[in-house]
C-alpha cells in the first residue's frame, strides 16, 4: 500500500513516508492501523520518549511498582524509525518536519500525537509542585505519598479523585480543592454526588476556593487568603496540548490542533490525534481529552491517510474512573443531569443506570465497554424517553 495517493497530494502521488509525532495511545494506534491496513513504506517516529498508556499512572501505578513497566509501549514490532527528540517545527509548503536535534523529516503524511503537558499553578521560579503525566512523575508521586501526612490536591476532576484516593489509600489526610463542586461540571450531579459521598467516606475532604500554591518549595496552598499546608501539594488542574511548535505554520491552532471528522488538519498532507486535537463542530471546537477518544482518532487519521473508508466516528463517548474503589464508566453524552432509570442493580450502585436514550454508566458493576454499547444501542433502538425516572 505503498503507493496510495494522500490527500492534498497531486493525483496519484503515492504515501511513502509517514512520519508521526508522539508515540503514546493516539500515535501509537495510527501506526498499528497504518501496518494493519497494509502500508509497507517508511514509518518514522518522532518522540523524546518511549510511548506511554497513561490511563494506569494514576491507577495501578500509583498503586505499586508492579504495574510501572506494563504502561510502556515498544513499537518495535511495526518497523518504525524511532528518533528520540522533539519536533520543533515545520514547512507545511515542503513538507518537512524539523526536530530538535537538527534532523529534517520528509513526509508524504504526518500524523501530529505530541499531546499535551500538565497544566501548573506555581509562579515563575516556585518549586516544589507535582503534577502526573508521565511515569516518571507517577514514580516520584508514588514515593512521596509514602511519607506524606498531609496531602492537598488541587482540581477535582477524574484525574485529582483518583490522586486522592491514592493519597488516602496510602494513609494522609487528603484534601482536594477546586474553584467549582467536584465532578459536576465532568459528569453531571447524580454521579458526581455518589462519587464524592465515596470519596468522603475514605476520609477525602473538599473545598471549594479560589486557590495558589504557597511557599518555595511548596509547603501548602492559600484560600481566599487562608494558608492550608501540607507536606505535598498535587496540581491536577488540566492540561495544555502541545501544539505550540506548530506556531507560525498556518495551522488552526484553537485550544490545540483543530481535526475534523476525518482526523484531517487545515494543513494538507497533516492528520492529528489524541490528546494535542480539538475537533471542529460548527463554529466552535470541542476537546475531550480521554483515552477512547485517543484510540479512535489515530484510527481515523490512518484510515485517512490510506484512502481508506473511515468506520468510525472521531470522538468517542466513553470514559472511566475510580474513585476510592468504587468504578464508574460511561457512555454518552456528558454531563447528566436528573436522576438516571436504573436498569441493573441501585441508583447508588452497583447498578447500570441510564439517561434516555443518549448517555449508560455502570456505576460500581463489572461492565465491559462492548457491553454499554450494546445496551447505548438498544435504547436508542427502542426510543427510550430522556425524561425517565428511576425505578
Amino acid at each position: 500500500m505503498s503507493g496510495v495517493a494522500g490527500p492534498g497530494s497531486a493525483p496519484g502521488a503515492p504515501v511513502r513516508d509517514v512520519v508521526v509525532v508522539g508515540g503514546s495511545t493516539a500515535g501509537a494506534t495510527a501506526m498499528r492501523e497504518l501496518r494493519g491496513h497494509g502500508f509497507d513504506g517508511r514509518l518514522v517516529l518522532v518522540d523524546p520518549e518511549a510511548g506511554t498508556n497513561r490511563p494506569p499512572l494514576s491507577k495501578a501505578v500509583l498503586a505499586g511498582e508492579d504495574a510501572d513497566a506494563s504502561v510502556l509501549m515498544d513499537h518495535a514490532a511495526l518497523d518504525v524509525e524511532h528518533h528520540r527528540t522533539a519536533a520543533v517545527g515545520l514547512d507545511a509548503a515542503e513538507r518537512v518536519l524539523r526536530t530538535a536535534d537538527g534532523g529534517a523529516h520528509p513526509y508524504d503524511a504526518l500524523v501530529v500525537a505530541s499531546g499535551a503537558r500538565a497544566r501548573r499553578l506555581a509562579g515563575p521560579g516556585q518549586r516544589g509542585e507535582v503534577v502526573l503525566r508521565t511515569l516518571d512523575d507517577a514514580r516520584r508521586l508514588r514515593d512521596r505519598l509514602g511519607t506524606a501526612g498531609a496531602v492537598v490536591v488541587v482540581g477535582a476532576g477524574f484525574l485529582g479523585l483518583e490522586v486522592a484516593s491514592a493519597a488516602a489509600r496510602a494513609g494522609a489526610a487528603v484534601t482536594v480543592v477546586d474553584t467549582a463542586p467536584p465532578l459536576r461540571r465532568l459528569v453531571g450531579d447524580h454521579l458526581a454526588d455518589v462519587l464524592v459521598r465515596q470519596a468522603a467516606g475514605a476520609g477525602i475532604r473538599f473545598r471549594q476556593a479560589a486557590v495558589r500554591l504557597s511557599g518555595d518549595p511548596v509547603d501548602g496552598v492559600l484560600l481566599d487568603g487562608a494558608h492550608l499546608p501540607a507536606d505535598l501539594v498535587v496540581t491536577c488542574a488540566g492540561d495544555e496540548p502541545a501544539v505550540d511548535w506548530l506556531a507560525g505554520t498556518g495551522a488552526d491552532l484553537r485550544g490545540g490542533l483543530v481535526i475534523d471528522e476525518r482526523a484531517r488538519t487545515s494543513l494538507p498532507g497533516v492528520w492529528a490525534a489524541g490528546d494535542a486535537a480539538v475537533v471542529r463542530r460548527g463554529d466552535g471546537v470541542v476537546r475531550q481529552p480521554f483515552w477512547a477518544n485517543a484510540v479512535a482518532q489515530g484510527r481515523v487519521a490512518a484510515a485517512d491517510v490510506l484512502r481508506r473508508p473511515v468506520d468510525g466516528p472521531v470522538l468517542d463517548p466513553y470514559s472511566w474512573t475510580e474513585v476510592a474503589g468504587l468504578s464508574l464508566k460511561v457512555l454518552g453524552l456528558l454531563p447528566v443531569h436528573g436522576p438516571p432509570r436504573v436498569v441493573e442493580g441501585a441508583v447508588e450502585g452497583p447498578g447500570l443506570l441510564a439517561w434516555g436514550d443518549h448517555t449508560v454508566a455502570a456505576l460500581g458493576l463489572r461492565s465491559s465497554a462492548p457491553r454499554l454499547r450494546a445496551l447505548l444501542r438498544r435504547r436508542g433502538d427502542d426510543g427510550a424517553g430522556s425524561g425517565a425516572s428511576p425505578q
